[in-house]
C-alpha cells in the first residue's frame, strides 16, 4: 500500500465479519492491522489530502469535513454492532502500518484498560428541550387596549416562561436520577445553542449514559415512558454508539481520544 494509513478505533480482535460493501474515509474499505491483542482498524488514505499541510487546510472546508465525519461515522457505527470500538479522533493519520503499531505499542496498556471498562457497553445520548409555544393552542395574541394592558401582558408571558423553564429544570433533573439509576456511568455536557444547532427549543439536559447491551433494550423503554410526562417538554433519544463520552477519562489522566502525537503522526 502507498498511501497513508487513516486509524478509525482501536479495539480487542473480533470474530464478526464487517459489512462487505463498508467503505472509509476516501472510498477505501477498512481493514484490521493487528498488534498483540489490540486491534487497529485502518484505511489507505491519499497523502494529497491527508498530509499535515493539505490535512489542516481540508479541516476548514466545511464540506470536506462533512463528507470525512460522516465516512468515519460509518466506519464506527459498523464496528460499534459487531465488538467494542474505542474511536480515535477525526483525522487520525500516520505514514504507514508501522507508524501505527508504534502507536499501538505506546498506549498499549491505555487503551487495554479502557476498552475492558467499555467492553459490552454502549452509549445512549438523551435530551429534553423546553418549547413555551406548544404549552397551549395557538391563538391570535390580544391586542392590548393601553400601555398598562400591553406591560401586563408581557409580565404574565414571562411569568408563564419562567414557570416552564422551572418546570423544565425539575423534569431533567428527575428523569437524569432516574436514568443514572439505570446506567453504569453517566455525563453532562453542556446544554446546545438552538442558534448554532438549529434545533428548536431550549435545551435543558443534554447526557451521555453508558449501559450495558444486555440492558439497553430496558433502558430505552424507560425513556420511551417518558415523552409524554410532560406538555411543553420533549425528549430525544439517540444511539446506541460507540461510547465516545466515556473514553477519555483515564485514572492516570491520560487523555484516550486519538491524538497523534507520537512521531510518526501525520495529521493535524
Amino acid at each position: 500500500m502507498t498511501g497513508l494509513r487513516y486509524v478509525y478505533a482501536v479495539c480487542r480482535p473480533f470474530g464478526a465479519a464487517l459489512q462487505r460493501q463498508l467503505t472509509g474515509v476516501g472510498g477505501a474499505p477498512p481493514r484490521l492491522l493487528r498488534h498483540h491483542d489490540l486491534v487497529a482498524v485502518v484505511s489507505e488514505v491519499p497523502e494529497r489530502d491527508f498530509a499535515e499541510r493539505p490535512l489542516r487546510a481540508h479541516l476548514e472546508d466545511l464540506d470536506w469535513l462533512t463528507e470525512t465525519a460522516h465516512a468515519h461515522q460509518n466506519v464506527i457505527d459498523a464496528l460499534t454492532a459487531v465488538t467494542t470500538p474505542l474511536p480515535l479522533r477525526l483525522g487520525t493519520v500516520f505514514h504507514d502500518d508501522s507508524g501505527v503499531r508504534v502507536m499501538l505499542e505506546a498506549r498499549e496498556e491505555g487503551f487495554r484498560r479502557t476498552l475492558d471498562r467499555l467492553a459490552g457497553r454502549v452509549e445512549w445520548g438523551v435530551k429534553v428541550y423546553a418549547e413555551p409555544e406548544a404549552q397551549q393552542e395557538p391563538r391570535e395574541p390580544a391586542k392590548a387596549a393601553s400601555g398598562r394592558d400591553y406591560l401586563r401582558q408581557r409580565r404574565l408571558s414571562h411569568r408563564a416562561d419562567e414557570e416552564l423553564w422551572e418546570r423544565a429544570d425539575r423534569f431533567a433533573r428527575r428523569l437524569h436520577e432516574t436514568l443514572a439509576e439505570r446506567a453504569e456511568d453517566t455525563r453532562l455536557h453542556a446544554p446546545q445553542n438552538s442558534a448554532l444547532s438549529g434545533v428548536p427549543g431550549r435545551n435543558v439536559l443534554n447526557a451521555a449514559y453508558l449501559v450495558s447491551r444486555a440492558h439497553s433494550e430496558e433502558f430505552v423503554e424507560l425513556v420511551d415512558r417518558t415523552k409524554s410526562e410532560e406538555p411543553g417538554l420533549r425528549v430525544e433519544l439517540t444511539g446506541p454508539w460507540a461510547a465516545y463520552s466515556f473514553s477519555g477519562e483515564e485514572p492516570d489522566g491520560e487523555e484516550m481520544n486519538g491524538d497523534e502525537t507520537n512521531g510518526d503522526g501525520v495529521g493535524a
